[in-house]
């Protein structure tokens, strides 16, 4: 049985959905039952939240914080445009996959518009809110720190996107201004939670598509043939989390890269080819060659991208797109300037 895709956002319509009544008929619309309980629940799960909805914003937004539940929601879209346009501002602001999203709305036209216009959005009736709880789709195999900081994480990068729209000079004259520490280590058992979540949800810049379970990522943890390297970024205004993975394959001569995958937050931190940067480096220092594998998925076109921009050249290639990058490592980039990188000393004996 195929499995259900992973929600990573449910966008939510108001009148009649996240209260009972219209909010421009009656101004003391009540919330539903249970859907803070619902929204919150969701929240710690680390599922984000967004709002589409055909409403008047100043009092839709006022109402939301009477309620006590604005804070939940980025992105949110209210406005008189269709709500197919709203769920691709919500997705392009989220940049996750369309197929990520669950619409909830009470009205059938709205469902189906959303539905007409992007075939892979999610759809779930209002009335149905309350099985969200138990929805197999809405349930992460585990809830880390990171996700379970998720929104606020997403928040703080809207003060970082706002900062930057009103910096006045040079884009690496602001990344500079955001005092970047990039942290490199070999993952421990505490970090394989969070390394599962990341292969399962990293998409657009995972380089194979392949996605490791907790108990295979702990196998390789462990294995003597093998490295596996989390990286993570924090800036003033807060930590991105534990945002790259990476895992090799020690072999006498060479180090063949099979895993390689970066959040989609930080490429316009100029951070994706840091940790890339950093292997390529380790393994010229200890006379080896350099191989990487690549697999087209379709949605991860930027790491092949990333890998020749870093030098790498193709080796070989097969009808169902696997790719073997090489590098002789005579040539390796430099770290950004603007981004001071941590390597603390190995915990592993």
């Amino acid at each position: 049985m195929e499995r259900l895709k992973d929600i990573k956002c449910v966008v939510w319509d108001l009148d009649h959905t996240i209260w009972d009544g219209v909010l421009l008929e009656s101004g003391d619309v009540k919330v539903r039952a249970r859907i803070k309980e619902v929204i919150e629940q969701l929240d710690r799960r680390g599922i984000l939240h967004s709002i589409a909805s055909k409403n008047d914003a100043e009092l839709a937004w006022a109402k939301l914080t009477e309620l006590g539940i604005a804070e939940y929601f980025l992105y949110p879209e209210i406005h008189w445009d269709a709500k197919s346009i709203s769920i691709q501002r919500i997705q392009q602001n989220i940049n996750i996959g369309m197929d990520a999203i669950l619409f909830v709305d009470d009205q059938p036209f709205e469902l189906e518009e959303v539905k007409s216009v992007h075939a892979d959005v999610q759809i779930l009736h209002a009335d149905h809110y309350e099985t969200m709880l138990n929805d197999p789709r809405l349930m992460p195999r585990f809830i880390t720190a990171d996700s379970s900081r998720r929104r606020q994480m997403y928040q703080a990068d809207t003060l970082r996107k706002q900062a930057e729209e009103q910096y006045e000079g040079p884009s690496e004259k602001f990344l500079a201004s955001l005092g970047m520490k990039f942290t490199i280590y070999e993952a421990t058992e505490d970090d394989l939670q969070r390394a599962e979540e990341l292969t399962v949800r990293t998409n657009q810049l995972n380089a194979t598509g392949i996605t490791y379970s907790y108990e295979e990522l702990h196998q390789l943890m462990t294995s003597q043939d093998y490295l596996l390297l989390v990286c993570e970024l924090e800036d003033k205004y807060g930590t991105y989390g534990k945002i790259g993975l990476a895992l090799i394959h020690k072999q006498p001569d060479i180090w063949r890269l099979n895993m390689l995958l970066m959040s989609c937050r930080v490429m316009s931190r100029g951070a994706g080819s840091v940790l890339l940067t950093y292997i390529m480096r380790e393994a010229r220092q200890q006379g080896k060659q350099m191989l990487a594998d690549f697999r087209e998925t379709g949605r991860n076109r930027m790491m092949n991208i990333s890998y020749r921009f870093a030098g790498f050249t193709q080796l070989s290639a097969d009808p169902d797109g696997k790719i073997v990058f090489s590098h002789d490592l005579k040539q390796v980039v430099e770290f950004p300037d603007y981004i001071e990188v941590c390597v603390p000393e190995r915990q592993h004996q």
